[in-house]
């Protein structure tokens, strides 16, 4: 073979090789450029809140908003405020979202709670048969208990330690009744929602949040006889679990759903939900 061919064959065979590893770089390039970036983690968040925001649906609105933007999973665990408390001391929850102002500020004091925020507010209202058989109606809230114990009325306590019926005992303490000693005084140990039920079904006299009353209205033969009074606010409070105290909590978390509570697009939706089914708000705006 003559020394021209094989300088053109090898030529041929050179061009040949680097367009099979240009084409071989390229194709990885690509496929590196094709393969999706890992999935960032989605955390868990634990909740410890009252009855009432789970019972009013309010709840079910909030927390996918606050899913979605955070990329967090939020655990609710929906209790008495007592037990939620009792939970941030404990470290067992990563934030809280309660109504009982001097339990919560214990909490502070200790050192179990920070980052305490104001969210919102609405009222209690004390609730009964359309009939009123004590006839407690447009009473001041005081009055009204006293006369409620004096006639041995059927009162229905939740008696589980929450905001509700940590109301409902400084209210009885004011007047420095025992209302045990009413054989008509009930406990159930349960949520506002069962408790409203079991005070229906007796005919008895109940201590509500308004929220609660009002998305179970429709199932409840019990009527509002007293309400308004400055000592019946309810207002509540989110706060993160101390960080610096319980190491295993999610702080950041934590933090982001305190702010989220409080920001101006989430206040909006608490300010506006219930008016279209209830034809009244369920609870109004409050930060600080």
């Amino acid at each position: 073979m003559k020394l021209k061919q094989i300088f053109s064959l090898s030529m041929i065979a050179m061009l040949i090789f680097m367009m099979t590893a240009c084409s071989n770089s390229t194709d990885e390039t690509a496929s590196k450029q094709e393969q999706p970036k890992a999935a960032e983690e989605v955390k868990d968040l634990i909740l410890a809140t009252t009855t009432s925001t789970q019972d009013s649906g309010l709840l079910d609105v909030l927390i996918p908003m606050f899913e979605e933007e955070s990329n967090t999973n939020v655990k609710t665990i929906a209790v008495g405020t007592g037990q939620a408390l009792e939970m941030g001391t404990k470290g067992e929850a990563d934030v809280l979202l309660v109504h009982a102002p001097a339990s919560e500020q214990e909490l502070v004091d200790s050192g179990d709670a920070v980052n305490r925020k104001r969210v919102m507010y609405n009222d209690f209202i004390l609730v009964g048969p359309a009939n009123d058989p004590a006839g407690i109606k447009g009473m001041k809230v005081g009055e009204a208990f006293q006369k409620l114990f004096n006639d041995g009325a059927v009162f229905i306590s939740r008696g589980d330690d929450s905001g509700t019926h940590k109301k409902e005992l400084d209210i009885w303490k004011s007047h420095e009744i025992t209302p045990g000693d009413n054989a008509g005084y009930a406990e159930t140990g349960q949520g506002m929602g069962n408790t409203l039920q079991v005070a229906a079904e007796k005919q008895g006299y109940v201590i509500t949040d308004r929220a609660t009353y009002l998305a179970q209205k429709e199932n409840l033969d019990l009527e509002i006889l007293v309400e308004g009074d400055e000592d019946l606010l309810n207002i509540y409070h989110v706060m993160q679990v101390n960080p610096e105290k319980h190491d295993k909590v999610y702080s950041e978390g934590a933090e982001e759903f305190v702010e989220f509570m409080i920001n101006e697009e989430t206040q909006k939706v608490i300010e506006e939900f219930g008016q279209e089914e209830y034809g009244e708000p369920l609870f109004f705006p409050y930060t600080e």
